[in-house]
């Protein structure tokens, strides 16, 4: 057996560095994390571990497939890559001859986050002049919020953990989501003594490890965010000689922040005042104090609220200025030197064309005004990366959607995901052990490139090869067309002054840190003044002026008497994993944990059938007794396939298209549901 060195390619934060076992037959074994990596420390979660089992699924796509039946019928033929590829471009050719190239809508995101995977169907979208994607499902609430304060995205280095008196967890479950940052409390926890605070509206993996979690309820961290500010400053916690110095912090600021005293925000949060109390006592005494946010907490109709009042608290206490205090959220622009047109073709974007916001796909494909406007409706689609049919709200929309027999739609998949079953077209796409590719990351500072580790499975090809062929068959011209992977990488990074990816291949890792005073801002802020803003400029009057709790959340009523949160599974990573034989006994099946007075209320046995709804519909689930959540909230943890549920229908069926304030972005944990016995 020899080992062969590669980059996890999930959408996470840590981009792990991986040393792959090759066995004898050249089929790939287990997984490791690089033990002399400074962040994977030779850690990684089970699901990557086991990540073989992906790449060798009995169900893995292998050859390019025709549909011959109905749209999610499942039924399809095989056909060969020429005739695949040519149907495609004359499918694209015909949409744009009927009603123009905005017409054709290149849909993806995350499922790869190598660069040049992830990025070659940007370059076709930007030569042809195809419709452009607004990348909301994720990040962009928190990303909104957090900048809004910041100016930029980056902070405080994991890594300086290490040095931290208090770590915060705020709205993730890293247990389940970033393995690495729960690596890293757990040795400042032993050889410092640092506490760990867990801000989560249930008592998650990370939660039972937490000295101290505040379940609040979903929604209200922007309150909870407030009256700790409130207590900071009342009680002379507040470094009042930083506030002056780096950010806009004023009267006006102080005036407002009076109010949201922890009497009102315990009303609005569920916790008590004097749990407010004790973990703002505890924050402001600890200037060593480290806030870890999530994406989860922000993933509401006032996210970018919430997310800018949680960021306001280092700036009040000053904990910016310390090794192991501060901030983190996004790390990404870490890597803003990297000149990326080679591989997004954005030399070539064209003005004028209308940007399709991801996570209303349901919407637009039904053809609603609000987002189609006066251009064409949608006529054809390239799907890479994702499982919208699963991932995506409104189900009902979305499945409505790709029923249309008038929209043609090509998936280029691993497997047949229920998105590829309503497919016409779907192609065959190999893992990221079976190509070449560059990444960054969004939770380190860590440049890293891979090659291949074995050839690709079956007639399975890389993203970047399929769109090259296309844009062949298309007449699109660009540099990037013509290169292969390897080669763009070379020149991406020759372009960025970085090393060639013969020195990258040997260093297996470069750090992209910006420096401590820069992570820390304390060379300024990311804004023209270099100061952290208390009021935002978010050019939408629906929200506050000051850190603050906006009341835009799909809050419970005498219909809808309970709250949803659909968290993440500690086996899937989205859709992804929930196939694999491992992480589906580990999950073993749907469920939704309610708090046991409440089942006892309706009269639902734990372990008995569920029925949770809105006005969006309603399924089934299996009741789970829990008692770490308020009574109210339920959970329903993990993306499984639509066809795992008892009817059919997934949890995002329930779930909101709604464009959340101020950029877009999904409600995912903001769902007021009814629920009852079957």
């Amino acid at each position: 057996m020899s080992n062969r060195y590669s980059v996890c390619p999930q959408d996470c934060p840590s981009a792990c560095a991986l040393d792959i076992e090759l066995k004898e037959d050249g089929r790939v074994g287990r997984l490791h994390g690089a033990k002399d990596h400074p962040h994977t420390q030779g850690v990684i979660c089970a699901k990557v571990a086991k990540f073989a089992e992906r790449v060798y699924h009995e169900d893995r796509l292998t050859v390019p497939l025709k549909r011959i039946g109905a749209k999610g019928e499942g039924k399809f033929a095989e056909i060969g890559w020429d005739e695949a590829l040519d149907e495609v471009a004359h499918r694209f050719r015909q949409a744009t001859d009927q009603a123009g190239a905005q017409s054709v809508w290149p849909y993806q995101y995350a499922g790869t986050m190598g660069l040049v995977m992830r990025n070659s169907i940007e370059r076709l979208r930007n030569v042809m002049g195809y419709s452009g994607q607004h990348y909301t499902i994720c990040s962009s609430i928190g990303g909104a919020g957090w900048m809004a304060g910041a100016g930029a995205k980056w902070g405080t280095d994991m890594r300086e953990m290490a040095k931290s008196d208090l770590i915060v967890v705020w709205g993730t479950n890293v247990v389940a989501t970033q393995i690495q940052v729960m690596t890293l409390i757990t040795a400042a926890k032993r050889e410092r003594g640092t506490k760990l605070v867990v801000i989560d509206p249930y008592r998650n993996a990370t939660a039972e490890k937490a000295d101290m979690h505040l379940m609040l309820k979903p929604g209200t961290d922007g309150a909870l965010a407030a009256a700790v500010m409130h207590v900071l400053l009342a009680e002379g916690l507040a470094d009042r000689a930083y506030l002056e110095r780096m950010t806009d912090f004023g009267p006006d600021v102080e005036t407002h922040l009076k109010g949201r005293t922890p009497a009102w925000a315990a009303k609005i949060t569920g916790l008590s005042e004097d749990e407010i109390i004790a973990f703002a006592r505890l924050y402001g005494s600890t200037k060593k104090s480290y806030l870890r946010l999530g994406f989860g907490f922000t993933r509401q109709r006032n996210g970018a609220v919430a997310a800018h009042a949680v960021s306001c608290l280092p700036a009040v206490t000053g904990a910016w200025q310390e090794e192991g205090g501060g901030a983190l959220m996004n790390s990404s622009d870490c890597f803003k030197r990297l000149k990326r047109h080679l591989l997004d073709g954005s030399d070539m974007a064209k003005p004028g064309i209308r940007q399709l916001d991801m996570s209303r796909i349901g919407p637009i494909l039904t053809r609603d005004p609000q987002d189609i406007g006066q251009g064409p409706p949608i006529g054809a689609m390239l799907i890479q990366n994702t499982n919208p049919m699963v991932v995506a709200p409104e189900h009902a929309k979305v499945r409505e959607g790709f029923a249309n027999r008038d929209l043609f739609v090509c998936v280029h998949e691993q497997r047949m995901t229920e998105t590829a079953m309503m497919a016409d077209i779907v192609l065959p796409a190999t893992t990221f052990l079976e190509h070449d590719d560059l990444y960054t990351s969004y939770g380190t500072s860590f440049l890293q490139v891979s090659r291949a580790v074995i050839a690709p499975i079956g007639q399975s090809r890389s993203n970047h090869d399929v769109i090259k062929a296309l844009a062949h068959r298309l007449g699109a011209r660009h540099p990037g067309f013509e290169m292969t992977a390897w080669e763009i990488i070379d020149s991406t990074l020759a372009l960025s002054g970085l090393p060639d990816t013969e020195e990258m291949a040997h260093l297996r890792w470069l750090d992209m840190a910006p420096s401590f005073k820069d992570a820390h801002f304390l060379n300024g802020f990311g804004h023209t003044d270099k100061r952290f803003r208390f009021k935002p400029v978010w050019n939408d009057a629906r929200l506050p002026a000051f850190p603050d709790h906006a009341d835009l959340i799909d809050t419970e009523d005498k219909a809808h008497p309970f709250r949803l949160v659909t968290a993440p599974a500690h086996h899937f990573l989205n859709s992804s994993f929930n196939e694999t034989v491992s992480s589906r006994k580990a999950e073993a099946m749907p469920i939704l944990m309610v708090h046991p007075a409440d089942l006892k209320a309706l009269s639902i046995e734990s372990g008995a059938d569920i029925r949770v709804g809105n006005d969006k519909g309603s399924l089934l689930l299996t009741a789970k007794s829990f008692d770490g959540v308020q009574r109210g909230v339920v959970i329903a943890e993990g993306l499984w396939s639509n066809a795992d549920f008892k009817e059919g229908l997934g949890i995002n069926l329930l779930t909101s298209a709604e464009a959340v304030p101020p950029h877009g972005g999904a409600a995912f944990h903001d769902t007021k549901v009814w629920l009852s016995a079957p």
